[in-house]
């Protein structure tokens, strides 16, 4: 009998932990949200996220810390872009990919001010793309710069051309065994940039979305997958 009694008030307390944990989470969730809704930005592009995490049986907390992460890089993205009254979600969330991917406020207020408005968003993914393959965030801001006087193809085919050891300029030779073309052999822009005159609204749950805690590309601007960072 005191067997059982143990065992039974420990099922008790493992039954509350778990319900405080889940409890906890979901206040770390509403807090995120809330402070998007403070800070003027979409809470749809955090409720994706969370419906993402768990149509995959993601843990709670994995989500939740996901969701604080990426309420953190919008807010930076937003900062970074104020001022600026045709802001969208769209730019808000390539942003915060840019922020996420180590692009600091200034260099992407930088590229938001030297990018047209109808090329915004591919110029911020690309220059995403660049620091993910390594470049320095000024370094890469210049290419996208000069990629942007060149043309909207230019500027789309400006993270395959860097892949392939071909640099911004364009005039230098493939890299050896290159045969001019990206990673994987695949000419053209990455997935990640989208290509000119394609949509750049965020991608609805049900749709394509990116892992939201561990971004590896550069998708049509969307909340992001959940990863175990």
């Amino acid at each position: 009998m005191r067997m059982a009694f143990i065992g039974a008030a420990l099922l008790v307390v493992l039954v509350r932990a778990d319900a405080a944990v889940a409890q906890t989470t979901q206040e770390r969730i509403d807090a995120a949200t809330a402070h998007a809704r403070d800070a003027g930005i979409p809470v749809a592009l955090l409720e994706s996220k969370v419906a993402e995490g768990k149509a995959k049986g993601i843990p709670m907390d994995r989500i939740a810390a996901a969701v604080e992460r990426r309420e953190a890089a919008l807010e930076k993205a937003s900062q970074a872009l104020r001022g600026r009254s045709d802001v969208g979600a769209a730019d808000l969330s390539i942003g915060a990919d840019a922020i996420e991917s180590g692009v600091s406020a200034a260099v992407l207020n930088a590229i938001a001010d030297s990018a047209p408005r109808d090329r915004r968003v591919v110029a911020i993914a690309a220059l995403t793309e660049l620091v993910r393959e390594g470049r320095v965030p000024e370094a890469a801001l210049e290419s996208v710069k000069d990629a942007l006087k060149r043309g909207p193809d230019a500027l789309a085919n400006l993270p395959a051309q860097a892949a392939a050891g071909q640099g911004h300029s364009g005039d230098q030779p493939n890299a050896p065994g290159s045969n001019g073309q990206g990673r994987g052999g695949a000419q053209g822009p990455p997935s990640s940039v989208p290509a000119p005159g394609t949509s750049t609204e965020p991608t609805k749950p049900g749709g394509k979305p990116a892992d939201p805690g561990n971004s590896t590309s550069t998708p049509a601007p969307s909340g992001r997958g959940v990863s175990g960072r």
